[in-house]
């Protein structure tokens, strides 16, 4: 089926909302992501604009799955928390997400080995599948029902000249103790349906429907009475020694801090943008497949992610569809979006059909675009920064931000409590790579 057919289908419409210009410049997501048209009720508004004045120990601007995370977090620990969004919850890179839950930074373990030395990496994947385990086991125990599942990761190469470097990486996270396993092309083969020359299984990942997910934990920290503000854009946040005043068009919040979520450095942190580097992703959902079409693609109940860059990735959805993702491209001008999209979603098709040949026969539904950061080294910035008192952030989380944007929270609520854990902090803070240029230096 080619592009032009797809764009054609209702439910691929291009949106027509703008950003709110006080808020971002950029549009969030062109298309219908799946997750969304699914939802009947994603239309609705579920909570009031704010109107007035009111006053909380924490406000957390953004209601997306991190924000959602944190008032859960906080609101679950008897904090008095207020949540600011601009539109609607559950919406922008939220609704954009494939929502694979990874242990896995977007930099590989020996990578990070290298900048930042092996104690340290190797904290770092830990506390991604502590992230995972947590955020699973919260999901859980609220019963929120988000088509959450437990999967295994693949991560693949096709070409032989990577194979070597693919099964070293192998033998360093197994030697850090994670659960990983090296497959061989024939038990690639045999796994996934897919010819390529090796593999490393990781266990202990998981899959979600994100939107679902987001309201699931916002409804609980409603009902630990956090307070939650959709089309309440902020407009102004003045800080001071004793908290911030946070101004949107029909109201203000006084609190003793701010937690900003909004997944990247807005205008308004106009010094923190130069840390993100802006991507475009792009994603395709099939229609439902039936069992034996299922078996004739091949692949199992596994997260996939190839090595190429930029990487490729899919999985399966509650409902037997596959989703397909990947092509990401530094963000684009608005006047060159739809031709990227159009251009790109057929690359995309096109190296899954080559992957998976099965999938030439299978119908796309729905086709959509999302806006991510990412950092230099893959790893999001959580915490204070020296310019903005009484603020803290949790911000550019790129493959796995749903993993480490609930590792923010808890982080964040031990350092709103005063209760320590400065030596996980320092692994995300705004300043690691600094410290990392005087280290070096030093030597």
């Amino acid at each position: 089926m080619d592009a032009d057919v797809l764009m054609r289908r209702p439910h691929l419409t291009e949106s027509k909302a703008t950003a709110n210009p006080e808020s971002t410049v950029m549009r969030l997501h062109v298309g219908v992501p799946l997750w969304v048209n699914q939802d009947s009720a994603s239309k609705r508004r579920r909570y009031p604009a704010l109107r007035g004045a009111t006053a909380a120990d924490v406000a957390v601007i953004g209601g997306g799955m991190t924000g959602a995370g944190i008032a859960y977090v906080f609101a679950e620990a008897g904090v008095n928390v207020v949540v600011l969004e601009s539109k609607h919850v559950g919406g922008g890179s939220t609704a954009a997400s494939t929502a694979l839950l990874m242990q896995e930074t977007d930099e590989d373990l020996r990578a990070l080995d290298k900048r930042y030395g092996r104690a340290r990496a190797e904290r770092i994947w830990h506390l991604g599948r502590t992230g995972v385990r947590d955020l699973v086991a919260t999901m859980r125990q609220l019963r929120v029902p988000c088509d959450l599942a437990m999967r295994d990761s693949v991560h693949f190469t096709t070409d032989q000249r990577r194979v070597d470097d693919l099964h070293a990486e192998y033998r360093r996270r197994r030697d850090a103790g994670l659960a990983t396993m090296w497959l061989d092309a024939s038990s690639l083969r045999a796994g996934t349906g897919i010819d390529g020359e090796g593999a490393i299984r990781t266990r202990g990942n998981a899959q979600v429907d994100p939107h679902r997910g987001c309201i699931g934990l916002l409804r609980a920290a409603a009902r630990r009475r956090a307070r939650i503000f959709e089309r309440s854009a902020a407009h102004r946040i003045d800080a001071s020694g004793e908290g911030v005043v946070i101004h949107t068009r029909g109201g203000i919040v006084s609190a003793g801090r701010v937690i900003i979520a909004t997944g990247y450095a807005t205008p308004a942190f106009a010094p923190l943008v130069g840390r993100f580097q802006m991507k475009h992703t792009y994603v395709l959902a099939t229609r439902p497949l039936r069992a034996h079409e299922r078996r004739a693609v091949g692949l199992g109940d596994v997260l996939l992610l190839d090595t190429r860059e930029p990487y490729h990735y899919a999985r399966w959805t509650g409902d037997r569809r596959l989703l397909l993702g990947g092509e990401d491209r530094p963000v684009l001008p608005p006047s060159r979006r739809r031709h990227a999209f159009t251009v790109s979603r057929a690359r995309l098709r096109d190296y899954y059909v080559k992957l998976l040949p099965a999938l030439h026969e299978i119908d796309i539904e729905y086709a959509w675009e999302g806006l991510f950061a990412r950092t230099a080294d893959g790893l999001p910035f959580i915490g204070p920064h020296r310019r903005y008192p009484r603020h803290l952030f949790a911000l550019g989380y790129g493959g796995n931000g749903m993993t480490f944007g609930f590792l923010a929270a808890r982080l964040l609520l031990d350092t709103f409590l005063e209760r320590g854990n400065e030596e996980d902090l320092e692994l995300f803070a705004f300043g690691r790579f600094r410290k990392k240029a005087i280290s070096c230096r030093s030597r």
